[in-house]
């Protein structure tokens, strides 16, 4: 019994493909990091890949749950190199406001639809998305700070490395 209209549908199965795409991202981002010896951005991005895998879970799970049609599309390339490691967290708080912007536009869809589940279900990520784009923020401002300074961005380095999955965020 489908308890979710086809609209609403079709919305949340992109957005499951946006999540599959930014955890991609993420990891690209990490092996970027990696190859320039800064293992705690590394680190920092793989916690965030697994994030946006739990994400996207999310969505594939809510789908389900309510009687639609999981549809898995082909995930996008992400860009494989950055020109620093703080163009790197720009580009990905650019990225992080795409997706606030994606999630507004299914909030309002939801609401358009009269579709009171799952408005209430994307509340958790509207949450999620000031949260996202707070941390890249942060991290990005502070790498604005420390311009080229080497010692600083190792400082940065391994505060990024004591990040650790939570799992249920």
């Amino acid at each position: 019994m489908t308890l979710i209209g086809e609209k609403v549908v079709r919305a949340l199965n992109q957005q499951l493909n946006r999540e599959l795409y930014s955890a991609y991202l993420y990891l690209s981002m990490s092996a970027y990091f990696e190859s320039l010896g800064l293992r705690g951005f590394a680190n920092w991005m793989r916690v965030q890949w697994q994030e946006e895998l739990m994400h996207a879970m999310k969505f594939l799970d809510y789908i389900a749950d309510r009687g639609g049609r999981v549809e898995l599309f082909a995930i996008e390339e992400p860009p494989k190199s950055w020109s620093s490691p703080l163009n790197a967290f720009e580009f990905g708080l650019d990225h992080e406001k795409k997706v606030s912007k994606f999630i507004s536009d299914l909030v309002e869809l939801s609401i358009a639809e009269k579709d009171h589940a799952t408005f209430n279900m994307l509340q958790w990520f509207v949450k999620e998305q000031v949260e996202e784009e707070r941390s890249f923020g942060e991290i990005t401002g502070k790498l604005r700070l420390a311009q080229d300074d080497s010692k600083i961005l190792l400082l940065i380095d391994g505060e990024l490395a004591k990040r650790k999955f939570g799992g249920g965020e």
